[in-house]
């Protein structure tokens, strides 16, 4: 992991070990049988002398690999478009989508291709490269990813994973020195993700403006075929499946509240059909409390604001339903969208009781918790610190006995007082500290991917040296044990930290 190794371009190909030959777990995926009213054959563009930046073994396994095999020279070429798989052709997702709420007509895989699907233990995995170069949907883009974005989204979705978010996952970055233009000059690079599927809300938006609906109910069936099965059989089945996606999707987005985590870019066509964390670009972990935290700089009206995500992700529902409104009665619509709020105030409700180590259900438990999270806007408190530390809060003392935690608050008074109802709610059930905190230890994480841990890595990756991404990579995949030789990670963030800008080509 993290080794610099180099490959000829496809000419020279045939002089490799043929010992190390990924292509065995590759097929064609199944989403190319759907036809070309949905995707284009690409070929990939090739990187220059590509090398590896790093390799996730974790992720190998995932999909029954060998990561000898995976990892090897040949693999180093096909995960940078210096090669395909025989007999399959890559190809580019067609679909468009809601973006800062304006309907725009055609999007699709601009830089991302899929080029098969492999078969795992326990799940289909599609395969798909993203900075592989132009398709037909790059709409004058040069199709490239730069190398620091692409170590954002490793480190992100593999973050992600460990503390249990539903997401696409992280396979390796491959990279060169050709030059890519953003801000500044920058360099490519690809990073392969996986997923059972990158379909889309925006898939299906594509053939509702297109007046074809005939097409949009054809993916429909296509996706409850293979990755909802249990549906396939009830008499409403459209309509039950959409309120799975409803459910997912409100699940999914509870949890990133939980963890104080702001995709950035909640866009139709980022929000996925399996209800996974899809397309990490500005994202950003909060470092102090935040109700309105905005983590892209190019969102000048915070409409994907931290607290802004649960209500747009029920409008992007909204316009999914709206897509599939030709085959769907208005009672129907209307039963779909109102399973959403219910479903994501529960799960969020749930988890922030587990957070706050309260083992019963009590009537005052929201209103608590909200007025903890105001408390901590207020003070600008650091959410994952804060929440780590309570897990030592003792309920038997005063309130300015538990220092470690009353100390971080400008506002003292405020927190004796929340403190003294906490303390309370604790006494109710009886709560044991010991056991408390073993649990709250297991739901708030100690470490999570900071904005500025992602930057060191970044300016390291820069100079050629990837130690750092393997580093992190490792730490962020226990992200809730101590890990005593890191504990530096979870300190407070400097000072500079503050000025990074994020923006859609992050």
């Amino acid at each position: 992991m993290g080794t610099r190794k180099t490959a000829t371009a496809k000419s020279e190909q045939q002089d490799l070990s043929l010992s190390e030959q990924p292509d065995s777990y590759f097929r064609k995926s199944r989403f190319s049988a759907l036809g070309s009213d949905f995707y284009s054959e690409v070929s990939p563009t090739p990187l220059t002398a590509p090398f590896w930046v790093s390799c996730n073994t974790s992720a190998a396994r995932l999909i029954g690999a060998s990561p000898k095999e995976l990892f090897g020279e040949q693999g180093l070429l096909l995960f940078s478009g210096n090669r395909e798989i025989p007999g399959i052709k890559p190809i580019a997702m067609l679909y468009s989508g809601h973006q800062f709420g304006v309907y725009v007509p055609q999007l699709g895989d601009g830089r991302a291709l899929l080029l098969g699907e492999a078969q795992g233990s326990e799940k289909n995995m599609e395969i798909q490269i993203k900075g592989a170069g132009q398709t037909p949907y790059s709409r004058g883009a040069d199709g490239r990813a730069v190398l620091r974005s692409n170590i954002r989204e490793y480190l992100c979705s593999e973050a992600m994973h460990a503390l249990g978010i539903p997401t696409t996952r992280a396979l390796c970055i491959t990279a060169s020195h050709d030059p890519v233009y953003r801000e500044e000059k920058e360099t490519a690079a690809i990073l392969t993700r996986l997923s059972p599927s990158h379909v889309r809300f925006g898939h299906f938006e594509l053939f509702y403006y297109r007046q074809q609906p005939h097409l949009s109910l054809h993916l429909a069936n296509f996706i409850i075929s293979h990755y909802y099965p249990e549906l396939q059989h009830e008499p409403k089945r459209l309509m039950s499946w959409l309120k799975q996606v409803g459910i997912r999707t409100a699940r999914l987005i509870a949890k990133w509240q939980s963890v104080g985590f702001t995709h950035g870019v909640l866009n139709t066509d980022n929000m996925s059909i399996l209800g996974l964390t899809l397309d990490y670009g500005p994202f950003g972990f909060m470092d102090s409390y935040q109700h309105n935290f905005v983590c892209n700089h190019t969102d000048t009206h915070g409409r994907y604001a931290f607290s802004q995500q649960p209500r747009i992700g029920l409008w992007n529902l909204h316009a999914l339903v709206q897509s599939l409104s030709f085959h769907l009665t208005q009672d129907e619509t209307l039963e779909i969208l109102e399973t959403y709020t219910p479903v994501f105030e529960e799960t969020w409700l749930g988890i922030m009781r587990a957070k706050l180590g309260l083992m019963t259900v009590q009537p005052d438990d929201e209103t608590l918790i909200l007025d903890l999270l105001d408390l901590l806007d207020r003070n600008r408190i650091d959410y994952t610190r804060f929440m780590r530390q309570l897990s030592r809060f003792n309920s038997s003392a005063q309130p300015h006995d538990n220092s470690a935690l009353r100390d971080t608050f400008p506002d003292r008074d405020s927190f004796d007082a929340w403190a003294n109802r906490y303390a309370r709610r604790l006494s109710q059930e009886n709560s044991h500290p010991v056991e408390r905190a073993l649990h709250m230890n297991q739901v708030n994480p100690k470490y999570i991917l900071r904005n500025y841990l992602a930057d060191l890595a970044i300016q390291q990756a820069r100079q050629g040296d990837f130690s750092e991404i393997d580093r992190l990579l490792a730490l962020l995949q226990h992200p809730y044990d101590e890990q005593p030789d890191n504990g530096h990670y979870a300190d407070l963030p400097p000072e500079w930290a503050s000025s990074l800008d994020l923006s859609c080509s992050s």
